[in-house]
Parts: C-alpha cells; sequence; structure tokens
C-alpha cells in the first residue's frame, strides 16, 4: 500500500496546478500525481494549434465570468481570489512570459506550450512532486477511521488524506464520483462548429465577415462576432459561443435547428433605405461588382445572386422587390444547421460534478471532507480564448490554498 499525504488524479493543466502549488506551499508533504496516460499535459500540448492559449486578458472578475455558459455565477467569488493577473504573474515569476494577441487570447512568447510544459515538470520535480504515469484509477473510497481516501488503480493501491480529482471530462471518474453520491450533469459537447449545406456559403470556405450577428430561431440564443465561412459551414467566435451557451439547447434538438444571420448589424429597414440611396448614387453599375458593406467580395457575390439579381443586373434597374430581397439576404438570411463538427482539438464538454454539491470558497465537496475539484470535472465550461484554462488555474490555486491552510 502506497501512502501518500496528497493525491492528485489527472495529470492535466489542474492537476499538474494543484501539485505544484500545494508542494511549493508545504514541503513537508508527500504530493504525488496519479496519470492515466503514458504521458500528462495532453490538452496543454495541442491547445492553442500548440501554442497554448493560457488565458485571456480580461480583467475584471465580473466580465470575466461572463464568458462561462455554465460557471458564471459560482466563479465570481473564486475569480476575485485568483484570476488573470495572478496567472500572468504566476507564469513569470517561473520565468514564463506572456503576451496578449489582438483577441485578447495570452500566450507564452515563445508561441510554444512546450515552454508551459516544461515549466510544469521542472517544478514539479524542484518541489518533489511524485508524477507516476500509466495509473488508471478503478476504484476510489472513503476511509472512515482516517478521513482519508483509498485509490485502487490497475496495477497499484494508494491511501491518502486529501484527494484532488482533476481529471477533466472523464466518464469512467464521473461514475466512481456518482457511486460516492455526487450529481453529475450529462455530459453534452460544448465548442463545437455548425455543418450547412447551403448555395449561399458553398465554394468559399475561409470567407470572414468581421461582425455579424447569429440567432437560433424558436429560442433565446443569439451571439455576435466574426464568422468564419468553412468547407462543412460555419465557426469563428460567432458560432462558437452559440455553440457553448446553446450546448443544451441544441443537443435536446439532435443539431437540427435554423439560424438567422444579420451580417451588416442593420436592421432590415435602415439597410433597404441604405439601398435605395445605393440605386440612385451607383445607378449604372452593376449590383454583382459593387460590394458593400464592407463584407467580403465573395461573400456579397453569393448574396447577390441568392435575392434572384443576375450578375448583369444595374442598380439602377432593382424593382421594389429587389432590393427587399437583397435587404433581406443581409440582415435575415436563414440557414439550416444539420449537425455539428469538432472544433480543432479544442474539444470542451458541457457536464460534470454538479455545482451545488461544492463549495466554491474551497472547492472541497460538501458530501466528502477533504475530496476536492480543479478543472473541467465540474460542471463548469467556458467559450474558446483560454478561459477553459482560467478556471483550472483558478480551482487548482484554490485547491492548494485550502490544502496547505
Amino acid at each position: 500500500m502506497n501512502k501518500k499525504d496528497i493525491i492528485i488524479v489527472g495529470g492535466g493543466a489542474a492537476g499538474f496546478f494543484a501539485a505544484i502549488n500545494i508542494a511549493e506551499r508545504n514541503p513537508n508533504l508527500k504530493v504525488a500525481i496519479l496519470e492515466r496516460g503514458k504521458e500528462g499535459l495532453q490538452k496543454v500540448r495541442i491547445s492553442g494549434g500548440g501554442r497554448c492559449n493560457v488565458t485571456h486578458a480580461e480583467f475584471i472578475p465580473s466580465e470575466l465570468v461572463l464568458n462561462y455558459p455554465r460557471g458564471e455565477k459560482e466563479l465570481l467569488g473564486p475569480f476575485h481570489q485568483f484570476m488573470t493577473g495572478d496567472t500572468i504573474k504566476w507564469f513569470e515569476k517561473r520565468g514564463v512570459e506572456l503576451k496578449i494577441e489582438d483577441d485578447g487570447r495570452m500566450f507564452p512568447v515563445s508561441d510554444s506550450s512546450k515552454t508551459i510544459i516544461d515549466c510544469f515538470l521542472n517544478e514539479a520535480q524542484k518541489h518533489k512532486v511524485e508524477v507516476l504515469y500509466n495509473q488508471v484509477v478503478t476504484h476510489l473510497s472513503p476511509q472512515a477511521e482516517s478521513n482519508g481516501f483509498q485509490i485502487t488503480t490497475k496495477s497499484d493501491e494508494f491511501t491518502c488524506e486529501k484527494l484532488v480529482i482533476a481529471t477533466g471530462s472523464n466518464p469512467k471518474i464521473w461514475k466512481l464520483l456518482e457511486n460516492l453520491g455526487h450529481t453529475i450533469s450529462q455530459p453534452v459537447p460544448s465548442l463545437f462548429t455548425f455543418d450547412i449545406k447551403d448555395e449561399r456559403i458553398k465554394d468559399i470556405p475561409g470567407v470572414v465577415a468581421l461582425n455579424v450577428e447569429v440567432r437560433v430561431l424558436e429560442t433565446n440564443l443569439w451571439s455576435e462576432g466574426p464568422l468564419l465561412i468553412t468547407h462543412v459551414g460555419m465557426s469563428a467566435p460567432s458560432i462558437l459561443k452559440l455553440s457553448a451557451f446553446g450546448a443544451l439547447e441544441l443537443a435536446k434538438r439532435d443539431y437540427k435547428f435554423e439560424i438567422e444571420i444579420n451580417f451588416i448589424k442593420q436592421s432590415f429597414e435602415d439597410c433597404l433605405e441604405i439601398l435605395k440611396e445605393l440605386k440612385q448614387e451607383l445607378g449604372k453599375k452593376t449590383v454583382y461588382k459593387s460590394t458593400q458593406f464592407e463584407l467580403p467580395k465573395r461573400l456579397w457575390h453569393k448574396l447577390v445572386l441568392a435575392s434572384d439579381l443576375d450578375i448583369e443586373k444595374r442598380w439602377a434597374d432593382l424593382n421594389k422587390q429587389q432590393l427587399e430581397n437583397l435587404s433581406s439576404q443581409l440582415t435575415q438570411a436563414v440557414f439550416k444547421v444539420d449537425g455539428k463538427s469538432a472544433f480543432k482539438e479544442e474539444f470542451v464538454t458541457a457536464g460534470g460534478i454538479d455545482l451545488k454539491e461544492i463549495n466554491f470558497k474551497t472547492f472541497e465537496s460538501k458530501l466528502h471532507n477533504n475530496l476536492y475539484f480543479a478543472g473541467e470535472v465540474i460542471n463548469v465550461d467556458a467559450v474558446t480564448g483560454g478561459f477553459n484554462f482560467q478556471n483550472a488555474w483558478t480551482g487548482a490555486y484554490i485547491v492548494a490554498k485550502s490544502i496547505s491552510e
């Protein structure tokens, strides 16, 4: 029987962050990470296209929480304890400088996730954290006499005084926690792109409309931001935000629904007035060739053709119906979504331990003393941009602080 003071199950971002912070605060504790794979930190490795999107440059807790479809209310207090500025300082103190990109995402200056992984592995070694790989946990049981836990893996048995679960979205671990009485919110995918087959976006992958408004019809879901046309449909922040905030609703609809897109963020009526003015001003020019509203040229061409205008049609010759058709395509274009695709490797799942069963001052279980959680194992998830990692750092830091005190 391997006896440790603290065991962390899961060698990902939250697991390593918790272990390092615990060991640094309490050098006398025996701290071990049990990782099921042959190496850890896999999500860190692939995040942000291999650059590791460490956090997001949002420094006000009440603004930061708005990026969490699940966890918004619960994370407000924790973010007052540890958030973006603290993350930046933590890494800088260990020789890793971060930079802010135009969209607010933050990366190591090296543009390589290896920098973050090396930092964690070096810190773990420096503070004598034992990292044990190929440890697949099969059983967790509280020990009444010691108030600690026994952990069984496929190859070993461990006991510890305090147990931290940082396994991310792992159905097998959720099952073990259910056996301990915890409620699991059913997992559904949270960050995904929309599959759409439509003439208006056929053959123009890579086209970006910079600022659109997207609504899911028959719901109150909407978002705004850039929209990217892909080989299979649509992506980019406006779509990903909808996929995160609508994760449960869209799963219920089996990912078949309709969206309405306003490509120019103007009302139908205002757009119609502008088109009438253009009819006067640009009379002799063809509509097809005179792109308006700062839209990408290829997208404008598609929307003009979708308005039943031919390539030769001049502005002066547009009748009332044609003007209305064009205004409608620009401000109220309806598209049928028929399925979803994973967004890069940034797989995120909505679901996990019910938030009512966690004390967010300490991230300790309300059902079992000395059982703690950090990262995506709990029912918290975020939009893309470094927010899921920030949740991991915050939870892990508070776990470390609670355990150390």
